[in-house]
């Protein structure tokens, strides 16, 4: 049975008992309200339908995620060793020093979100990538958690084997090995390293706590709190850390220099083993997709390479009005998007089809030579889906699903809807538990 067909055996199963799955539902949003499934300290809105993936769509997910590494680590090395490529990505002279450092270990983005707007027949189109900072584990983890319990889960799996995707412990398995590339130390004291007071602290605590579980010294730092030991090493009260899962998204890192002069020191003294790179800001910034198109990327990239950015990559240029035709993205405002090309979680993200022509103009205008990129807008595939808080019970929502990825390798997927062009949290975005339907 195929993905389309598992949604709609659990949409009629809801409505053979509308009345009662709506209790279970109200009950479900009490759960939510109590957990851990925070966004900003806020409980995550959600549906009361989850994702179903079978193992076709895993399979799929595999795939891309290993293509995609392989297009990702060619041009990681096109970056290292070509100066002229590198000028194309315009970071500064103090970032590409940092993305040129030396690590111990084989990933350049050891950890990543791919996020794709992804069909029912298998047909995709990628959105962004995150490979700095990627986040939403614990939101996943927490909604698949409490449905389980649900009267609607319960029911289902008397049909349906269905579990939720692991993303905890792989990932504490994943660093280790990681660390354990070109380190004998079996009891390595780990750092989860972000400003605290601007993160989701459930997420960080849940890490923490699988890494202490195991006997590890794991503690969640801030990085204006790490000094730089005489020996090379960072240092946190006197504490030697052998391992920092970064966190700290390289745009903050940037911004905040000044005052975490210790912890970049230690970056580049190479003793504390960084996990991830600062590397991983090459594919994490949205340049990445107008870079891919090009013909210097396309060039050193296999046949089934080229044609898998010609099929999937959206097309994408600078926002750069004087080498753009303004009055033809104006008229066909619906058919694009402007992105910044290094913010997260949606900030500054505009669709034409949101704008009458004059406001789309303006913004056009507004952001023009100001780290923008205009890319094809793709309308993202929707789902029927089951809304009691709608007009109507069933709606339509679309789609965007994102693969994590951890050493390279398919973990796990979050998943999420919203009714508007773009869809995420600050735009009133849903966020589904999410399961692998297993044969």
């Amino acid at each position: 049975m195929n993905r389309e067909e598992i949604d709609k055996k659990y949409r009629d199963m809801i409505k053979e008992n509308i009345d009662d799955y709506k209790k279970d539902y109200l009950d479900m949003k009490k759960m939510v309200k109590k957990s851990d499934a925070t966004y900003k300290g806020e409980p995550v809105p959600f549906l009361y339908m989850p994702k179903f993936y079978t193992d076709e769509d895993v399979n799929n997910f595999k795939d891309i995620t290993t293509t995609m590494s392989d297009i990702f680590k060619k041009v990681i090395n096109k970056f290292i060793n070509d100066e002229n490529y590198r000028n194309k990505f315009g970071f500064s002279d103090w970032l590409n020093e940092l993305i040129l450092l030396p690590t111990n270990y084989e990933s350049p983005f050891p950890i990543a979100r791919f996020d794709i707007f992804y069909n029912y027949d298998g047909n995709f189109k990628f959105c962004e990538i995150n490979t700095d900072g990627s986040s939403a584990m614990n939101e996943e983890r927490e909604l698949s958690r409490i449905f389980l319990e649900t009267k609607a889960a319960k029911e289902f799996k008397k049909e349906f084997n269905f579990k939720p995707f692991e993303l905890f412990e792989s990932w504490a398995d994943e660093l280790l090995n990681i660390y354990s590339e070109n380190h004998d130390n079996k009891s390595p004291n780990i750092a989860i390293v972000d400003f605290v007071n601007k993160s989701s602290m459930d997420e960080f605590v849940e890490f923490r706590n699988r890494f202490r579980k195991r006997g590890l010294w794991c503690e969640i730092i801030s990085p204006d709190e790490i000094e730089l030991g005489e020996d090379g090493f960072l240092y946190f009260e006197s504490k030697r850390i052998d391992i920092v899962y970064r966190r700290l998204v390289t745009k903050d890192l940037v911004d905040n220099k000044e005052n975490i002069k210790d912890f970049i020191e230690g970056i580049k003294m190479g003793k504390t083993e960084i996990v991830g790179p600062i590397k991983s800001q090459i594919p994490h910034n949205k340049i990445v997709f107008k870079i891919l198109q090009e013909e210097d990327t396309l060039e050193f990239l296999n046949e089934e390479e080229r044609e898998f950015i010609k099929k999937h990559i959206p097309y994408t240029k600078e926002l750069l009005l004087d080498n753009l035709d303004i009055n033809e993205i104006i008229k066909n405002k619906d058919e694009y998007i402007i992105k910044p090309m290094d913010l997260y979680a949606s900030k500054g993200v505009h669709a034409g089809e949101e704008y009458t022509l004059d406001e789309w103009e303006i913004l056009l205008k507004e952001n023009d030579n100001n780290n923008y990129l205009l890319q094809e807008y793709f309308n993202p595939p929707e789902t029927l889906m089951i809304d009691y808080d709608g007009e109507e019970l069933e709606r339509k929502f679309k789609n965007i699903t994102g693969l994590y990825v951890y050493n390279e390798k398919f973990y796990g997927v979050y998943s999420r809807v919203g009714k508007k062009a773009i869809i995420s949290g600050i735009h009133d975005g849903y966020t589904l538990p999410t399961f692998h339907v297993r044969r």
